[in-house]
């Protein structure tokens, strides 16, 4: 039976868990070991039984937590070269032992989990989404992107369900109290989806037969669930997708499991 789910949701702090059943795998871990730790007992999981943190990137929301999980637990990390070279200069760093290199744009084997990695553009080293196949399904996973690109898209297709970003409400942003750089750096290409981007995409992804879809990353300052939300239902409603019927779409929740699958 496969589990999806978001752990944490936030510009705060990100983690996903998925598992089979046979292969339980993290996509990040961006808040406490402790936290991560709860949450997934809370779910029935013990951190010893993880065979790998999947790392999109080196920011901290995405891997405050590796070191401590895997001094405990002995967890394989999975990034790429430049990935794993400044979480290894960071306060994160995997016990060693713990790394595993991968290159961005090829698929390995995880047991019984077939994963691939997709570039994102973003203001970090070499930034990913993931797409996890089990039981011949496909789940993606694509936050911290600037812009949607046609790889993403060709990567994410096929998807059953997906957590994607939806990060700021434009209007939001720009009234808001965010110093002129970082607001300029969070509109970029390399910076942030915004409400009506992440709206574009998850209709995109619906057309191409998405039935789950899970808005994420939420800005803790510069959005709102109810304006994420309704930016992509009136998207998809305008393209004659009935929300609740022909697509399930829902806000992960900041600091509790949102269950997608």
């Amino acid at each position: 039976m496969i589990r999806f789910c978001t752990l944490f949701s936030s510009s705060g702090g990100n983690s996903i868990f998925i598992s089979d059943g046979n292969t339980n795998l993290l996509i990040d871990a961006g808040v406490s070991a402790a936290k991560i730790v709860n949450s997934l007992e809370s779910i029935g999981v013990s951190p010893k039984e993880l065979d790998g943190i999947l790392v999109t990137h080196e920011h901290s929301d995405h891997v405050s937590g590796i070191g401590v999980l895997t001094r405990k637990f002995g967890i394989p990390v999975y990034a790429n070269e430049a990935t794993m070279e400044k979480i290894l200069s960071s306060s994160s760093t995997p016990a060693a032992g713990c790394t595993r290199i991968i290159t961005t744009g090829q698929s390995f084997k995880l047991r019984s989990a077939q994963i691939r990695s997709f570039k994102t553009p973003h203001d970090s080293a070499d930034s990913v989404g993931y797409t996890v196949t089990m039981d011949e399904r496909k789940f993606g996973i694509a936050t911290d992107t600037g812009c949607i690109t046609k790889p993403m898209l060709s990567a994410l297709a096929g998807c059953e369900a997906v957590v994607i970003e939806a990060n700021h409400d434009v209007d939001m942003l720009q009234k808001g109290a965010y110093p002129y750089i970082l607001k300029r750096r969070i509109l970029s290409d390399n910076g942030h989806l915004s409400n009506e981007n992440g709206a574009w995409l998850a209709t995109q992804l619906a057309l191409w037969g998405t039935k789950h879809i899970t808005l994420g990353h939420l800005s803790d300052n510069n959005n709102t669930p109810s304006k994420a939300y309704s930016a992509s239902q009136k998207m998809l409603s305008d393209n004659d997708f009935e929300v609740g019927k022909d697509v399930i779409l829902q806000v992960a929740m900041k600091s509790e499991i949102t269950e997608i699958i």
